[in-house]
């Protein structure tokens, strides 16, 4: 089935969800689902319909065009999408393997709907892995002085393989103003989240000696703050005095797998509006 998924957010008023469904209605799309959120507190409404473009004569171009009738008059800020444009994903990569298999597994049974059409990475470490599954790999290395070619390299790539979205997947370098500009709201960072927090080397070295009782991870959009971009997914686990380092990386890995593939998911199947620094991420349908 093909579907389209638009992507609403206005101020609040009255009126605003007849308008919309009933603008699908005249033109005969079936609406499949309809998630909605008031923030009574900043007065915003925010909306995910998806509408089954088989049920009427459809037109990618004339739909977005007319619907432009709606928006203008009640302000919508909008964005509309259609199954029948496969995304595609870059993964960037450094020496950590973890994430990287579980996108891929994720992706080849199914799971995310997308295709990996490439991996860059500063290292060589996992070049088997694309190899493995047959995905094209490219070594962008950053030396002194180099980050700003290295950079440039790597949204050369990026284009060239018409990417869609980005996801850093334990990649060890800091994105630049920049390149976060051109691909904003387009790049998906991961990272732990140790309570209490400890950020820079040996993180989990360090919350192992102060006998931390829950870690954790978090996945959010890469803004030029560094992992201070709106959170998609987080998860915790508590563990106890018992749990070496060593349990303590396995425990960190296993939850930074689940949270980035659920954040990867939440945004491949259009399910997350952004406003401002924090999200609005609808249910899976």
């Amino acid at each position: 089935m093909d579907v389209a998924v638009f992507l609403i957010q206005c101020p609040d008023r009255r009126g605003i969800v007849a308008a919309i469904s009933g603008f699908f209605s005249q033109r005969s799309y079936n609406i499949l689902q309809c998630q909605q959120y008031t923030d009574s507190a900043r007065g915003q409404y925010f909306m995910r319909i998806k509408i089954d473009l088989n049920s009427s004569d459809f037109s990618a171009s004339r739909l977005e065009s007319e619907f432009e009738s709606v928006a203008a008059a009640f302000r919508l800020k909008w964005s509309a999408h259609f199954s029948t444009k496969r995304q595609r994903v870059a993964i960037l990569c450094t020496k950590t393997e973890h994430c990287i298999y579980d996108l891929i597994i994720r992706q080849r049974s199914g799971e995310l709907p997308c295709t990996i059409s490439v991996i860059i990475s500063n290292h060589l470490h996992l070049e088997h892995i694309a190899h493995q599954f047959d995905i094209p790999f490219y070594h962008a290395p950053v030396n002194a002085g180099s980050r700003d070619s290295q950079e440039r390299t790597v949204l050369q790539i990026l284009r060239q393989h018409r990417t869609d979205l980005v996801v850093l997947a334990r990649y060890m370098q800091i994105l630049s103003p920049t390149l976060i500009e051109e691909l904003q709201g387009r790049v998906i960072n991961i990272h732990h989240a140790v309570l209490p927090a400890f950020e820079g080397a040996r993180p989990y070295e360090r919350a192992y000696e102060r006998g931390v009782k829950m870690i954790g991870a978090t996945a959010h959009y890469a803004t030029s703050d560094l992992d201070q971009g709106p959170i998609i997914e987080q998860d915790v686990a508590r563990v106890t005095h018992e749990e070496t380092v060593a349990d303590l990386k396995r425990i960190g890995r296993d939850i930074e797998r689940v949270v980035l593939a659920r954040a990867v998911k939440a945004h491949l199947e259009h399910r997350i509006i952004t406003s401002g620094p924090r999200t609005i991420v609808f249910s899976a349908s």
